[in-house]
C-alpha cells in the first residue's frame, strides 16, 4: 500500500476505470462525486448528466466494455439503463462505491507545495452543506468531458424558446412544437428522431457535410469489423468510404453538404435512421443560420423559417472550473498533456479520460488508467523508474496519436486520438516504468 495519498475526482466510466486500476495497483484514492451515485452521465438521475431517454451506445457493447468485466446482456447497442446497471455492478463487484464520498462537491484544488489543497462542499441528506478541506498528494481529474454545454450565441432575437440539447430528456418537450435542431451530432441526430414521432416538424440547420456509419454492416455490428491489425489511414478510409457509399448512398442527396474533409477526420454520425426520415420526408435539412429573426431565423441561403424552439446540438466544451488553467497546460481550447494525462511540469495533477476516439470504450480509457495507476505505484515503491518515465517525456519527441489521420481542426477535435494509435503508445509507457533501471540495485 502507498503511503502518498491522492484523490479522485469523478465517479463516472473514467473515475470507477483509474479507481479500479489504483485498487490493482495498491494505490490509495479518495474518490469525490458531486452526485448521489456512481454513473456519471449514463446515471440520468444527476444533475449534471446530460443523457436523455432514448439514448444508446454508439458503439456497440463488446467494444465498449471493460475488459475484465463484460455486460450482462446481449444487446448490441445498450440503452442507458443497462449502462447504470452495468456501472452499478462494476462497483459494486470490486468494493468501489465505498471508495468515493458521494454528494461532495469539489470547488477549489490549489498547490501547496509539492501537493494539493482540496476544497469542496458536501451535501448532506437533509440538505445541509459542509465545507470540506483535505491535503493530497496528488489528484486525479476524472469529471468527464460532456457536461459543460458549448452554446454559441447568434445576431438578432427569437422569440421562441432555446434549448441546449444537455437539457433535453425526453420527446414530451417537443410535442406539437415546431423544432429546429442546430447542428447534427449524434445527439442532435437522435433527438431528430425523436421529434419526427412527437414534434409537428422537425428541421435541423448544419454547417458542414457528415458520414453516416450504419449500426449494422454484413450482419454484425459495424464496429466490430477489422478488429484485427489496423489497416494504414489512407487504405482504411478509400475502402471504408466505398462501402458506405454502397451501404447508405450519398448523403448529398438529402440536403447535406459534402463534407469538406475524409471520412474518420471528426466522428462519423452512427446514425442512418436520419437518412430514412429525410427519404420520407418527415425531415427537413437547411442551410447554416445566418440570425435569429423574432419567430423564425434567417439561414445563409436567404432562406428563413419560423419555429417555436431551437435545440444548440453545438457540443460541449472542457470544463474543469475548481483549478487554475496554468496547472494544466491548457493551450488553445484544451489542455496539452502528455498522452492526455500527464501535465509536462509533473505537478501532481493527472486527467483521466480526456480523449475521444472513434472506437476507443472504456477499455481504452481503462489502459489510460492502468498508465496513470503504474506511474503513482511506481512512485510510491521504485523512485528511479518514475524519475525516469519523468525524463523521457521532458527530452522525447511526444508521440504521434493521430494514426496518419489529418483531424478536423475544431476544439472539440483537440483531444481527439486515434484508438490504435493512443492504446499503442500507453502499452510502450507502460513497459517503460516496468523496465528496470540500468545500475539500480
Amino acid at each position: 500500500m502507498t503511503t502518498r495519498s491522492y484523490a479522485v475526482i469523478g465517479a463516472g466510466p473514467s473515475g470507477l476505470a483509474v479507481m479500479r486500476a489504483l485498487q490493482k495497483a495498491g494505490v490509495e484514492a479518495t474518490g469525490y462525486e458531486a452526485s448521489h451515485d456512481v454513473g456519471g452521465l449514463w446515471d440520468i438521475t444527476n444533475p449534471r448528466s446530460t443523457m436523455y431517454a432514448s439514448a444508446h451506445l454508439i458503439s456497440s457493447r463488446t467494444t465498449t466494455e471493460f475488459a475484465e468485466f463484460p455486460m450482462d446482456s446481449d444487446v448490441d447497442y445498450p440503452g442507458h439503463r443497462v449502462l447504470k446497471r452495468y456501472f452499478d455492478d462494476y462497483a459494486d463487484t470490486f468494493g468501489l462505491r465505498e471508495r468515493f464520498r458521494f454528494g461532495t462537491r469539489v470547488d477549489r484544488l490549489e498547490p501547496d507545495g509539492e501537493g494539493w489543497i482540496l476544497r469542496a462542499t458536501a451535501r448532506g441528506a437533509d440538505g445541509t452543506e459542509t465545507s470540506v478541506e483535505e491535503r493530497y498528494d496528488g489528484v486525479i481529474l476524472a469529471n468527464g468531458t460532456l457536461a459543460e454545454p458549448n452554446a454559441p450565441t447568434f445576431p438578432g432575437d427569437f422569440d421562441g424558446e432555446i434549448l441546449h440539447t444537455s437539457a433535453y430528456k425526453d420527446p414530451a418537450q417537443l410535442a406539437g412544437r415546431r423544432v429546429l435542431i442546430i447542428g447534427a451530432g449524434n445527439s442532435g441526430c437522435d433527438i431528430a428522431v425523436d421529434a419526427v414521432h412527437h414534434a409537428a416538424s422537425i428541421e435541423m440547420s448544419v454547417r458542414r457535410g457528415y458520414y453516416f456509419v450504419p449500426r449494422y454492416l454484413f450482419g454484425r455490428p459495424s464496429d466490430t469489423l477489422n478488429q484485427g491489425r489496423p489497416l494504414p489511414a489512407r487504405i482504411k478510409q478509400a475502402i471504408d468510404s466505398r462501402v458506405l457509399r454502397a451501404f447508405t448512398g450519398d448523403p448529398v442527396r438529402f440536403g447535406f453538404p459534402k463534407p469538406d474533409y475524409r471520412i474518420y477526420e471528426a466522428h462519423p454520425i452512427v446514425n442512418t435512421l436520419v437518412l430514412n426520415h429525410l427519404g420520407q420526408g418527415d425531415l427537413r435539412i437547411r442551410a447554416d443560420v445566418d440570425r435569429f429573426d423574432g419567430s423564425g431565423v434567417r439561414f445563409r441561403d436567404g432562406s428563413r423559417g419560423d419555429y417555436d424552439l431551437i435545440l444548440l446540438a453545438t457540443g460541449y466544451t472542457l470544463d474543469y472550473p475548481f483549478v487554475d488553467r496554468e496547472h494544466l497546460n491548457w493551450t488553445g481550447s484544451s489542455p496539452r498533456l502528455f498522452l492526455n494525462v500527464f501535465p509536462p511540469s509533473f505537478n501532481g495533477l493527472y486527467m483521466m479520460g480526456m480523449i475521444e476516439a472513434s472506437g476507443i470504450g472504456w477499455q481504452g480509457r481503462y489502459e489510460q488508467a492502468e498508465l496513470i495507476a503504474a506511474y503513482l505505484a511506481a512512485q510510491e515503491a521504485e523512485p528511479a523508474r518514475a524519475r525516469r518515465f519523468r525524463e523521457r517525456v521532458s527530452r522525447q519527441s511526444w508521440p504521434d496519436l493521430t494514426g496518419g489521420y489529418r483531424y478536423l481542426g475544431l476544439a472539440r477535435m483537440s483531444y481527439y486520438v486515434n484508438k490504435d494509435a493512443y492504446r499503442r503508445a500507453v502499452r510502450l509507457e507502460k513497459e517503460g516504468i516496468a523496465a528496470p533501471v540500468s545500475g539500480a540495485s
